[in-house]
């Protein structure tokens, strides 16, 4: 059998001609079985697994990880055991987390499978029976009805009322209302295509027969589960930067030590002191501690972020969330609440607007600038009881907690729920009202009379029939038109003022039913449709909606003022996207939005141009979110996908950052994201992005306190060799300072908190080194302070000519201007006493720790052995807080002539 993906666009009999099967008997038992062979069974299917072992090895191959293991071995020939042991237990903490990052990465396609039907009916030799769905094959006639999960995808030979939950595909918050006939248009979207029904959607009312189109790998599900495994992870920007600087530091390290070693050695020193002496340079100069600084670093920012409802499940995207600079969002469920609400009602002449949140039945009605009491105005009031009773949904409380109700929820179709709960807070109460007026009759809704009627009992002899559907189409019905007075008739004038409402509210993507009625004396059972619904009055419009969140518009200002464009990609109408966008201010009033359909004529270099400009698109299928996101990236863009559906699972792999909803979100997508939302609210991501610049920014602080500190004593060792003097450390002495510096202070750098204006900032580019903007000057010039003050303390203490005081007085100086600069690195624009001597208690306390480890070094007498250090005096420890504290004041001195010149050199260019 060929493939076809216009299926829809065929006749049911030709359908089931190229499916070489009989609507009726379905096929035979061993033509099931042979095309069993030829197509395989009905299930997804996954790339060959790396084995655990494989990938925990593989976690060896960085640059970083090879550097450290040189490190340590480097130590372990100096016998500094505790280096030792302590990178090596780096390294295995890397390998490991990397190592469950990575086996977690692919259970998006078991998520998938889960996804999938169980079971199936379906007709085989004639009979139907219960088959298990992994065994259905092209060909198979299925039978489906309420409750049902669809088991592949099918085209419909017979729907009765048959509607489908299809939102995980298209991310419509309505189920789908399908039909048997032909489409002529062979281009349609799968949310158009209302006369298929796909694998792993819910059938929510109704009955159908469909012949099996394709299955497995075949179906749209199918489909997904190949984009998620041909997804390819990438190196996040952080990584990316850490990877390059690793490389420089050992290349530069290498180059400098061997100098020192080289100049030592023509100066006459002995080749085992300065062999141990550039070792020890080596060891301090590779800032070992920084993956490890930098897991913490993402840990404490993992911490604060579930706090703020945000849940990470991948450690380095924190920091990615910090370049974020476009979020491409979902509608339904993520800027939208997902729940359709009943927002303007026209009857009587009259619009009246409903305010309320979610399926709570509670809200006001307003005419104009006035709230109304619904119970007072007869035409809302019979409007809002008639579209209550003529209806198959109920409202249902599904959490309370201590009697306060907290959670209300819908049973059935999500738009005739919103009539209920539209009821509900005009204080109708539908269980009461259905109790007054018993149903007797109920003629169903379908595609061809775009109507439902129900006749109800109101006393012995007489029924009210209640009519609701497409608001042209029961208005032919009507007669009569209910206002304040009564009822009257139907003029002209009348009629095209109802149409000319049911306009405007389409206009705003409102999904607009048309509510008539009328009582009569009570009808036989055989009664005819005509007969039920003719001579009506017609009542009143209800315009509906899936509203956004309250706190969505705000949330994408902040985004807007932080330079993060927000993208909308849904797989609703056109129309209803817009409207959304524009109530956000996503969208312009002249903005365009682009549909799936036009994506398919775009070629991929074009697209790129367009996603540039494009805030909106609609009607798109997975693998156009998947094209939406490459474009963006491919223009150097840093993007966050998020979303809640299965058909969102490949896109939100793709981004750089992947986040989906936790609360309505599938397992599928929490799998291939990065980030959940615990509380699916689109404003968590803001906060999340706050936390991941925050974070980045503490990066930046601990790799200029590292690297400058390090400079500072190569640079120490480098100029003494030049300048022809003793070594001014030894290398013990060396590693000491290293073990005293590189702890405990620049992990208390890591936890330091958000400045304030961190989100009026721009976001950094994806292809920024971790040195931009300035950073490289600050390392390379507090670097050479602290030489200089180390240099000029041991220079003038060989002057009396006792080079042990002159070494301890080099120790101390060196260490004590590391801990006077960690202040500084606590902020690239602000100096200490704007920020606060304490407002990092825990750098304060590291500090101090630190102080009495050098303190111990100086004093106690076994450590004065393995050192080589002598204990000073006040008047050196004067000298050596004076030498210190200079590297902070140049450093301040440095920074405020090089703001002043920028200044003015901006006046200049402006002027």
């Amino acid at each position: 059998m060929a493939e076809n993906s216009t299926w829809h666009a065929l006749e049911d009999t030709e359908v089931c001609a190229r499916c070489r099967t009989n609507p009726a008997d379905g096929l035979a038992t061993a033509e099931a079985k042979r095309r069993q062979q030829e197509y395989g069974a009905n299930e997804l299917t996954e790339k060959e697994a790396v084995s655990p072992l494989v990938l925990f090895l593989s976690q060896f191959k960085d640059f970083m990880v090879l550097v450290l293991a040189g490190a340590a071995v480097l130590s372990g020939i100096l016998g500094e055991i505790a280096d030792t042991v302590a990178i090596l237990a780096i390294i295995v903490l890397n390998a490991v987390l990397g190592f469950v990052q990575e086996y977690r990465a692919e259970k998006s396609i078991a998520a998938l499978k889960k996804m999938a039907a169980p079971t199936a009916k379906a007709v085989r030799d004639g009979t139907v029976g219960e088959i298990e769905a992994r065994d259905l094959v092209p060909g198979d006639i299925v039978l489906l009805e309420a409750g049902d999960r669809v088991p592949a995808d099918a085209r419909l030979i017979e729907a009765a009322a048959l509607n489908v939950d299809e939102s995980m595909l298209t991310g419509e918050s309505s189920a789908s209302r399908k039909h048997a006939l032909p489409l002529l248009d062979g281009e349609l979207s799968i949310g158009d295509r209302k006369n298929m029904v796909y694998m792993g959607t819910n059938v929510t009312d109704g009955r159908g027969r469909a012949v099996v189109v394709a299955t497995g790998m075949k179906t749209e599900m199918g489909r997904i589960a190949d984009l998620i495994q041909a997804v390819e992870e990438e190196m996040t920007p952080l990584q990316q930067r850490l990877e390059q600087l690793g490389k420089w530091l050992v290349y530069g390290c290498i180059l400098v030590c061997l100098i020192v070693v080289g100049t030592g050695l023509l100066r006459g020193e002995p080749l085992l002191t300065m062999v141990l002496a550039g070792v020890s340079l080596a060891v301090a100069a590779i800032p070992e501690g920084l993956p490890a600084i930098v897991t913490v670093a993402l840990a404490v920012g993992v911490q604060r972020m579930i706090k703020r409802k945000a849940l990470v499940r991948k450690l380095p995207a924190v920091e990615t969330l910090g370049c974020t600079n476009v979020i491409c969002s979902d509608k339904t469920g993520t800027l939208t609440e997902n729940k359709m609400t009943v927002r303007k009602i026209y009857t009587g002449g009259k619009l009246y607007y409903v305010s309320g949140v979610g399926y709570l039945p509670q809200g006001t009605f307003t005419l104009g600038e006035d709230t109304i009491d619904p119970q007072k105005a007869r035409p809302l009031l019979k409007t809002l009881e008639y579209g209550a009773l003529c209806n198959n949904a109920a409202l249902q409380v599904e959490a309370a907690d201590g009697g306060a109700y907290e959670h209300w929820g819908i049973l059935g179709d999500p738009t005739e729920g919103s009539l209920l709960v539209a009821a509900g807070k005009a204080g109708i109460r539908p269980d009461d009202l259905q109790t007054r007026y018993p149903r007797q009759l109920e003629i169903p809704f379908d595609s061809t009379r775009k109507r439902m009627s129900v006749a109800c009992a109101d006393g012995e002899r007489d029924q009210i029939v209640c009519v609701k559907g497409a608001p042209d189409l029961v208005l032919d019905l009507c007669r009569e038109l209910l206002t304040e007075d009564g009822s009257r008739p139907l003029s002209a004038a009348d009629r095209r003022e109802i149409l000319t409402a049911n306009e405007n509210m389409a206009k705003e993507a409102l999904r607009v039913l048309a509510v008539a009625g009328k009582r009569i004396s009570k009808l036989a059972p055989d009664t005819a449709p005509e007969a039920v619904e003719s001579e009506l009055v017609f009542y009143g419009l209800a315009g509906m909606i899936d509203p956004p969140r309250l706190e969505v518009k705000k949330a994408v200002t902040r985004c807007r003022e932080a330079g993060i464009g927000v993208v909308m990609i849904t797989g609703d109408h056109p129309t209803t996207a817009s409207a959304i966008a524009r109530e956000i201010e996503l969208l312009d009033t002249g903005g365009a939005v682009l549909t799936g359909m036009e994506l398919e004529k775009i070629p991929d270099g074009e697209l790129q141009e367009r996603v540039a400009r494009t805030t909106v698109f609609a009607r798109v299928s997975p693998h156009h979110k998947l094209r939406i996101v490459k474009a963006l990236e491919a223009n150097g863009q840093v993007v966050a996908m998020t979303g809640d559906g299965v058909n969102d699972a490949p896109a939100v792999k793709e981004a750089g950052i992947g986040i989906a909803m936790g609360v309505t979100g599938t397992d599928v997508t929490k799998e291939a994201s990065a980030m959940v939302l615990l509380d699916d609210n689109f404003a968590t991501i803001v906060a999340a992005v706050e936390e991941g610049r925050a974070i980045y920014a503490n990066i930046r602080k601990f790799i200029r306190y590292l690297l400058s500190c390090n400079t500072g004593e190569v640079l120490t060792m480098f100029l003494a060799a030049l300048l022809r003097l003793p070594l001014p450390l030894l290398p013990i002495q060396i590693l000491w300072v290293n073990l005293v510096t590189d702890g405990l202070p620049a992990l208390a750098l890591g936890v330091d908190p958000a400045g304030r204006d961190i989100m009026r900032e721009p976001p950094r580019g994806s292809g920024e080194s971790v040195f931009a903007r300035g950073l490289s000057r600050k390392i390379l010039t507090r670097g050479i302070f602290i030489s200089c003050a180390t240099l000029g303390v041991f220079a003038y203490t060989l002057a009396t000519g006792d080079l042990g005081k002159a070494r301890t007085l080099a120790f101390a100086t060196l260490i004590m201007a590391q801990l006077f600069h960690v202040f500084d690195c606590r902020s690239e624009h602000q100096f200490i006493w704007q920020l606060g001597l304490f407002g990092n208690t825990y750098l304060v306390a590291a500090v101090a720790i630190s102080e009495m480890l050098l303190l111990a070094a100086v004093y106690v007498p076994f450590l004065q052995t393995v050192f080589a250090t002598v204990p000073l005096v006040a008047a050196d420890w004067l000298l050596v807080v004076l030498a210190a504290a200079s590297v902070s004041g140049l450093g301040w001195a440095t920074e405020t002539m090089t703001a002043f010149f920028r200044r003015r050199q901006l006046t200049r260019r402006q002027a």
